[in-house]
């Protein structure tokens, strides 16, 4: 936002200053991201700059890590399960989180607030307290070392995600419209399909990918509930780390920074479509 023609010569140097500071907060948070790119195509088993890298010497960029990603069998073994675990415990944790939303949203729930506080509560304890209550649990009931066992566990995790997301949305909601629906014959179910659904989906599609992003990047709870056969991008990541050092991480890495990009893109979409049924119109 420009500076007004009148602002003093203190505001104009905390104008800028305040510029500085925040551009100095980004380059700290992005760079780190950033250089895994390049490193990426090194050519050169190393997780540094070689001397052709900096030269830009062709011959010191290669894409032989990512060709090395897909054609090793067990990164796309890794790659099925992050799918399938995400995709499934996605659904599992935006069908409960939305409904536990519109329960919270009514006025007459009873002790909303301590209900509330439980159902974020994944989100407020350390996941390895959450991790080893899963093991556990699940051990008891013989789900250790599955996938329906993943998967539940990260529907866990993920639903708050949804609770949030959903709540939010609905707390602008307007209510006169399902009394006008209400008023004109419309019966409770579909008033709730045909006016609430449309209006809060925009919110429960943005908690559905809050969820998807929050599983497909788990790996504390995979490692306690999972086995060899759940084995996960971000396990194999870490296990990779941990028994070899290889570049071909960080082409894992940098394919997954450019996904979630795409899906921060979609977030940002469906966050301006929300403002515009809203009636917000964005700045």
């Amino acid at each position: 936002m420009a500076l007004p023609l009148h602002a003093s010569m203190a505001e104009r140097i905390w104008h800028y200053t305040f510029l500085g500071i925040c551009v100095l907060i980004f380059l700290f948070l992005i760079i780190p991201i950033i250089v895994i790119v390049p490193l990426s195509f090194n050519a050169e088993p190393y997780f540094t700059f070689t001397p052709a890298m900096l030269s830009f010497d062709p011959t010191g960029y290669s894409t032989r890590w990512y060709e090395s990603f897909f054609n090793d069998p067990n990164w796309q073994a890794a790659v099925k399960n992050s799918i399938i675990i995400a995709l499934f415990s996605t659904i599992i944790s935006t069908f409960l989180g939305t409904l536990a939303a519109l329960g919270l949203s009514q006025k007459e729930f009873p002790f909303k607030t301590t209900i509330m506080g439980i159902l974020i509560s994944p989100m407020v304890v350390p996941l390895i307290i959450s991790a080893a209550g899963m093991f556990f649990f699940y051990a008891r009931v013989n789900l250790i070392g599955t996938h329906l066992g993943v998967i539940l566990a990260h529907a866990a995790l993920a639903s708050p995600f949804v609770v949030i997301t959903v709540t939010a949305t609905l707390s602008g909601f307007d209510h006169s419209l399902t009394k006008a629906a209400a008023s004109l014959g419309s019966s409770p179910a579909n008033t709730f399909f045909r006016i609430t659904v449309p209006l809060i989906t925009p919110g429960v599609i943005s908690g559905a990918l809050f969820a998807f992003i929050t599983s497909f990047d788990e790996v504390v709870v995979v490692l306690f509930v999972g086995s060899v056969h759940q084995r996960t991008i971000p396990w194999a990541m870490f296990s990779g780390i941990r028994e070899e050092i290889s570049p071909t991480i960080l082409a894992v890495a940098t394919l997954l920074i450019c996904f979630s990009i795409v899906l921060l893109f979609f977030l940002e979409l469906i966050r301006r479509r929300n403002e515009r049924l809203r009636g917000i119109t964005p700045h």
